[in-house]
């Protein structure tokens, strides 16, 4: 219980020297609560940017050495660091905040998202209403789904059975600094990874993941070596 109920909180997550975007934390208890602030806050961060950021289009803002592929869709308010890679086929809807190196691949789908800096998602991923970590990775067709098919209200329970209504309908999940999701997972709605935690292969989560633990196949979760 002592290692699962402070990851509800950002500071226990995220390192917050990682991203451009701490203010956004630190008006918040819980970690989640950012998600409804993120387009208010891109577009008052907006007229704040440095002069090596540029506009290229309505409310679209990218940082220098920032590449993006002719074929990626971006659509406003967004703000994409230095450094990033765009590449074929990302879309990029509204409301996504993300930081410095990091990787937006092939058929990669962001929605109202922060990204911490030298997050990867590169291949064929689905990423809404979340907040990846530093250097946080998913791997190949991993998908964080942020809407239950009941659309009701998403809750966190953690392991001991403490429930956290979270009071929002779409809450896709917050994956802490380094943390790594396995190829074709799927992090269900109010899904917490702890920092450098790992979620294997073709693995359903729910609920808390520890900090250095990983969650197996079979719905073991265990201490990383």
């Amino acid at each position: 219980m002592d290692e699962i109920q402070p990851l509800v909180y950002a500071n226990n997550l995220f390192d917050m020297k990682q991203t451009m975007a701490g203010a956004l934390f630190a008006e918040v208890t819980y970690a989640w609560e950012v998600l409804p602030k993120i387009k208010e806050f891109l577009l008052k961060f907006s007229r704040e940017l440095p002069s090596d950021f540029e506009r290229i289009g309505e409310y679209i803002w990218i940082g220098k050495g920032t590449t993006v592929e002719a074929t990626a869709l971006l659509k406003g308010p967004a703000i994409i660091g230095y450094d990033c890679e765009i590449r074929h086929g990302a879309y990029i809807r509204e409301n996504v905040f993300v930081g410095n190196g990091v990787v937006i691949g092939n058929s990669t789908e962001l929605k109202n998202v922060v990204v911490f800096n030298e997050a990867e998602i590169p291949h064929f991923n689905y990423v809404g209403d979340s907040v990846l970590g530093y250097k946080a990775h998913l791997g190949a067709g991993a998908i964080v789904s942020n809407l239950k098919l009941t659309k009701d209200i998403i809750k966190v329970t953690d392991s001991g059975g403490v429930s956290y209504d979270t009071g929002l309908k779409k809450f896709g999940a917050l994956v802490g600094d380094k943390a790594e999701v396995g190829c074709n997972a799927v992090l269900n709605p109010g899904t917490i990874l702890g920092r450098e935690s790992v979620v294997y292969s073709l693995t359903t989560a729910r609920g808390i993941i520890p900090e250095r633990h990983i969650l197996k196949s079979d719905g073991r979760i265990i201490k990383r070596r």
